[in-house]
C-alpha cells in the first residue's frame, strides 16, 4: 500500500479539542488536510479551530460539537458528514471517556457510557463513513495502554479499548482488500485531561477518589504533541499498530512473556512510578 498523503484529503477527527486530538488537528492543518474537528468541549474546540484557520486560511475546517454517547447524535453527526463530504482521506477516532472504580462500584449506566463513547461511537462512526473511504483512504482508531493489558479498577475502560482493539485488526485485513489502512493506537501516559474528565463509579468511597485520581494523573507524563506526531507519522507509512511510550511498551511485552503473572508486576512498577518524587505533577490542560 502506498504511504497516505495527507494534502488534498478531508480528515475526520473525534476528540479534538484537547489533549492528543488537538495536537493531531494542528499536525493534520500542517499537512495539507481540510478537517472536521468533533468534541463535546464547544469551549476548547472553537479556539482550536480558530488557531488553525489563522494559521492556515486555505484550509476548510469545520468544527461539529457532539455528544459521542448517545446513538442518535453519532448517526446524526455521520449522515451530516456523509452528506457534506462524499469522499473522505482519512478518519481518526480519538475521542475517549475513563472510569474509575472497581466493577461492583460502578453503575450499568456509567459502564454503558464508558462502552457508548470508547467503542460504539468509533464503531457507529466506521460503518457509517465506510463508504466514503476509498482506495487510499486511512482509519485510525485510538485505543489505550489498557486495550492491551486490564488492571483492576479500570474494567469498563478496558472492555472498551479491548473491543475497539480487536474492531480495528479485523478491519484491518478486511479493509486492505479495499487499499484502505488502517492504524490501531495503543497510547501509554500521555499528558492529557483524561484524569480530570474521567468519571467515578458511584460506589467509591469518597476517601478514594482524590488520591486514585492524583496517582491517575502522576502517570501521565508523556507529551500530547509527541504522540500526535508519532500518530501521523503512522498513518504516512500505513502502520499497523503503534505503542506510544514505555508505559505502553514494557507492559506489552511483559503481557506477551507472563500472560497471567504480568499484572503484578505492572501494579508494582506503577506504585513504584508514581511514588518517586516529583512524580505526582498536575494533569496539564491542553
Amino acid at each position: 500500500m502506498k504511504p497516505y498523503r495527507f494534502a488534498g484529503q478531508t480528515a475526520v477527527l473525534t476528540g479534538a479539542a484537547s489533549g492528543i486530538g488537538e495536537h493531531l488537528a494542528y499536525g493534520l492543518a500542517a499537512r495539507g488536510s481540510d478537517l472536521v474537528l468533533v468534541d463535546v468541549d464547544e469551549a476548547r474546540l472553537t479556539p482550536v479551530a480558530g488557531r488553525i484557520r489563522g494559521a492556515h486560511p486555505g484550509l476548510t475546517v469545520r468544527t461539529v460539537v457532539a455528544d459521542l454517547a448517545d446513538r442518535s447524535t453519532v448517526e446524526a453527526l455521520a449522515a451530516g458528514i456523509r452528506a457534506d463530504h462524499p469522499r473522505l482521506g482519512l478518519l481518526i477516532n480519538n475521542a475517549g471517556i475513563a472510569l474509575g472504580g472497581r466493577f461492583d462500584q460502578v453503575s450499568i449506566e456509567q459502564f454503558e457510557t464508558v462502552m457508548n463513547v470508547n467503542f460504539r461511537a468509533p464503531m457507529l462512526l466506521t460503518h457509517a463513513l465506510l463508504p466514503a473511504l476509498s482506495t487510499g483512504s486511512h482509519l485510525v482508531n485510538v485505543s489505550s495502554l489498557f486495550g492491551l493489558i486490564a488492571p483492576p479498577g479500570q474494567s469498563a475502560y478496558s472492555a472498551s479499548k479491548f473491543a475497539l482493539r480487536g474492531l480495528s485488526e479485523s478491519l484491518r485485513a478486511e479493509l486492505a482488500e479495499n487499499g484502505i489502512g488502517v492504524t490501531t493506537v495503543h497510547p501509554g501516559g500521555i499528558r492529557t485531561r483524561i484524569a480530570e474528565s474521567a468519571l467515578v463509579g458511584v460506589s467509591v468511597p469518597e476517601k478514594e477518589i482524590e488520591p486514585n485520581r492524583k496517582l491517575f494523573a502522576a502517570l501521565l507524563s508523556y507529551p500530547p504533541d509527541k504522540a500526535a506526531e508519532q500518530i501521523l507519522r503512522a498513518i504516512a507509512s500505513r502502520q499497523a499498530r503503534l505503542l506510544i511510550s514505555t508505559s505502553a511498551k514494557v507492559p506489552d511485552i511483559l503481557a506477551r512473556l507472563l500472560p497471567v503473572g504480568h499484572a503484578r508486576i505492572v501494579r508494582a512498577l506503577t506504585t513504584a512510578s508514581a511514588s518517586r518524587p516529583g512524580s505526582a505533577r498536575p494533569v496539564v490542560r491542553q
